[in-house]
């Protein structure tokens, strides 16, 4: 078993999704001794945004390629490759502005490969993921889950990972961080009990 945990925070140490993330991956851990784990932290290692630089680097030969088309056609592929590798992936997916952080987006978009990730067909197009279970780990200062507001959090992680076929998803959800001690306490205590008690319960 080969799990990807990605953390996605610019709030380093005092990050909840950062936190919970990492109890997700020892639980893992714990529950399958045997489990690899890979990390990729997308806010101190940045990856380059989607650009038209993107685009032509995956046009270009790879003879003909400059340096920097180059650097781009192989952030692309080691992107690609570790997300294909992985069995599982732990996602955390802080709320910033009503939606992922830009950093997360950024990775999704180097996965998000027509042929790799999914394809078009006659009927439509049909995601290549299947077999990959997703935790996200979702955390955000208000209430969200639901509403409108959180459409481009969540519902749209549910919608690009559905997309690539991943159909097993599951949330741990820290909503109401901002509403004050009292309900950021009961919102991270029950994302422990959660991690603790449901998430890996039959191992």
């Amino acid at each position: 078993m080969k799990l990807l945990h990605i953390d996605s925070s610019i709030l380093g140490d005092n990050s909840a999704s950062r936190q919970l993330s990492r109890e997700v991956v020892k639980a893992w851990q714990a529950a399958d001794p045997e489990v690899e784990v890979s990390y990729r932290d997308l806010a101190a290692e940045a990856i380059e945004h989607f650009s038209a630089a993107t685009l032509v680097a995956a046009g270009t030969p790879a003879e003909l390629r400059d340096a920097a088309q180059k650097h781009e056609a192989q952030l692309s592929a080691d992107t690609l490759a570790q997300f294909l590798a992985a069995d599982a992936v732990v996602i955390a997916a802080p709320m910033y502005n009503f939606t992922i952080a830009t950093q997360l987006k950024a990775w999704i978009d180097r996965i998000a490969v027509a042929g790799q990730t999914f394809r078009y067909t006659e009927a439509g197009p049909e995601g290549l993921c299947g077999n990959k279970k997703v935790i996200v780990v979702s955390t955000s200062g208000g209430l969200h889950a639901g509403q409108a507001t959180g459409v481009a959090h969540e519902d749209y992680l549910k919608v690009i990972l559905g997309f690539m076929g991943i159909t097993d998803v599951e949330f741990v959800r820290a909503h109401g961080l901002a509403y004050g001690d009292e309900v950021r306490s009961k919102a991270m205590n029950d994302a422990h009990a959660q991690i603790k008690q449901d998430l890996f319960s039959a191992a």
